[in-house]
């Protein structure tokens, strides 16, 4: 699973990597800390259209909810049953995106059942593969996402046997709806040598937490 990430890129610096037209309200920059239910950055794309930067809940809400909470939430989608299960079957043909982070958090328990926190990174920002669903409720309108998960790569299985979808820059417009058909090739784990990790202070086991220091190896 992915449970909790971060995300260093300027905002200026994250359009102009997805070429996409920021909207006025995205979240601040840098977060060290980035929980489900908080507002995070998502690439929109779609044929013929240009791409957005826009702001959205971390943690789908199905159209049938009556409110936000009024069942689990769903911060992963599994790539295994994406096109099955009720609430991500329509968006993962119709509504895909990138949600962009600088490295994310995976944890181990040790032989007392003390979590220990692992920050996952590459050399360059990923982009994470996600759907997304518009919710309302009366006057209430809420756009959410969810990050799609599959078995994890020799590299981070050594922590977790879950792990984000990867999307690699020359896919990013599949991914989105750009190019056609042929999205669910991508939903694969990320090449072993893509991804490294290293040990950070438990700090970070708080949703309150922040600062750079919560990445910095312990």
């Amino acid at each position: 699973m992915c449970g909790r990430f971060a995300i260093t890129l300027p905002t200026d610096a994250m359009a102009q990597l997805f070429s996409a037209t920021p909207a006025n309200n995205l979240p601040d920059v840098p977060n060290f800390n980035v929980c489900p239910t908080n507002q995070v950055h998502v690439v929109l794309g779609e044929k013929d259209v240009a791409r957005r930067l826009v702001s959205m809940r971390w943690g789908f809400v199905p159209h049938w909810y009556k409110t936000p909470s009024d069942g689990p939430l769903l911060i992963n989608a599994r790539a295994e049953t994406l096109a099955e299960k009720p609430a991500f079957r329509v968006p993962c043909r119709e509504r895909r995106c990138l949600i962009p982070v600088t490295g994310f958090y995976e944890w181990t328990k040790d032989d007392e059942g003390v979590r220990w926190p692992w920050y996952i990174s590459a050399e360059a920002p990923l982009a994470l593969a996600g759907v997304w669903q518009e919710w309302s409720q009366g006057d209430e309108v809420k756009s959410t996402c969810a990050i799609v998960t599959t078995n994890a790569n020799e590299t981070v299985s050594q922590i977790h046997h879950r792990m984000p979808v990867v999307i690699d820059e020359e896919d990013w417009g599949l991914w989105l709806g750009e190019q056609g058909h042929g999205a669910a090739t991508l939903m694969k784990s990320a090449g072993a040598d893509l991804l490294s990790f290293h040990q950070v202070d438990r700090a970070v086991n708080s949703n309150r937490a922040s600062g750079r220091e919560l990445v910095d190896p312990l």
